[in-house]
């Protein structure tokens, strides 16, 4: 069976009941669901302490991302100006959008 979750995990094979099956795993251990639960942590916690950038909401939040092309003149003018400033060319562009879509 294939199928995927609502929270985009895709699940293959069959439903397994852990209270009346024995499944062990490479070590020889029975996985029940207090095995699947403090696995399931550390999967949570290897993905939360991986880099990447922090996100602009301020909590662990997905930030959406906008992408769109320049001409090589405008990256090097908004490269320059960004440097100026003191900030990344993301920044600057943020700050940009704010600014004309509030007037």
């Amino acid at each position: 069976m294939n199928r995927k979750r609502e929270n985009g995990v895709r699940i293959t094979g069959p439903d397994v009941d852990l209270e009346r099956e024995v499944i062990l795993d490479s070590k020889g251990r029975r996985v029940d669901q207090a095995y699947v639960e403090r696995a399931l942590a550390d999967v949570d916690a290897y993905w939360k302490k991986q880099g990447g950038r922090p996100s602009l909401t301020g909590e662990a939040k997905h930030s959406p991302h906008v992408s769109f092309r320049v001409t090589p003149e405008l990256k090097a003018l908004a490269m320059r100006e960004a440097e100026a400033r003191g900030m990344t060319v993301s920044q600057l562009a943020r700050e940009a959008f704010e600014k004309f879509l509030a007037s």
